[in-house]
């Protein structure tokens, strides 16, 4: 039996049709994959830009603050009118530890100026105007060393978004790790005394890239020596 011609035309166009809502199908379905895996790659990558920015901020203000700790100095010379007055002290603080030194780690920005290697720090916290719940760590260097520590010199923010910054200082003769210390202290044994390493733990807060209004910590730790600090017997990393 013959089938009309015009039945096979019908026939062919169906097929086609078919043929388009299938390929339709097919590319709807590659798109959505493409699409995911494009946005999955996007994610990623501002992961790992946040995650580069922040160990970026951690790793500039540890370099910073390890460097004028290394360089730690005190002396018993006073002048007469005990105007000049070295120091090494830190405190216990929540959530941010402060921190108040002399050291031989001033910079010099200009050639043949008038400044001396000497210098006196400050390192402390305050509440961040961008981020709830978080710290600005600020340290302040006074180019002219006197009796009051925490006074005058030009104040550089060291990092944003501190949930805490936390210092323990190396005792060499007990081979403790002590929270506190005070070179003017008698009763600690501390007089005079530089501790022979601090020990620096940060942890820092970042937006969660992934769920709003979320934050997630990032934490990092350094062990400094002292240059000029009492010689332990101790290992550093193997004090209680």
């Amino acid at each position: 039996m013959m089938v009309p011609r015009s039945s096979h035309r019908l026939l062919r166009r169906a097929m086609t049709l078919v043929e388009v809502m299938v390929a339709i199908s097919v590319l709807s379905v590659l798109g959505v994959m493409a699409w995911q895996s494009i946005a999955s790659t996007v994610q990623a990558r501002d992961i790992l830009d946040a995650e580069d920015e922040l160990q970026q901020s951690a790793r500039v203000a540890l370099q910073r603050i390890t460097r004028s700790l290394q360089l730690a100095y005190l002396t018993s010379n006073l002048q007469t009118v005990n105007t000049y007055v070295t120091r090494f002290a830190t405190r216990d603080d929540n959530p941010v530890d402060t921190l108040w030194f002399t050291s031989l780690a001033h910079q010099r920005l200009y050639r043949n100026t008038r400044e001396s290697d000497q210098t006196e720090f400050t390192i402390w916290g305050e509440p961040d105007p961008n981020r709830r719940g978080a710290q600005v760590l600020l340290m302040r260097e006074a180019e002219r060393i006197d009796h009051l520590t925490d006074k005058d010199g030009p104040i550089l923010p060291l990092a944003y978004g501190v949930k805490s910054f936390q210092v323990r200082s190396l005792n060499s003769t007990t081979c403790e790790w002590q929270d506190d210390w005070d070179d003017r202290s008698i009763e600690s044994g501390q007089t005079n005394a530089l501790p022979r390493a601090v020990q620096i733990v940060l942890i820092m807060l970042m937006d969660d890239p992934i769920e709003e209004d979320a934050t997630l910590e990032r934490a990092f730790a350094t062990t400094v020596i002292l240059e000029y600090g009492k010689r332990a017997e101790c290992v550093p990393g193997t004090a209680q």
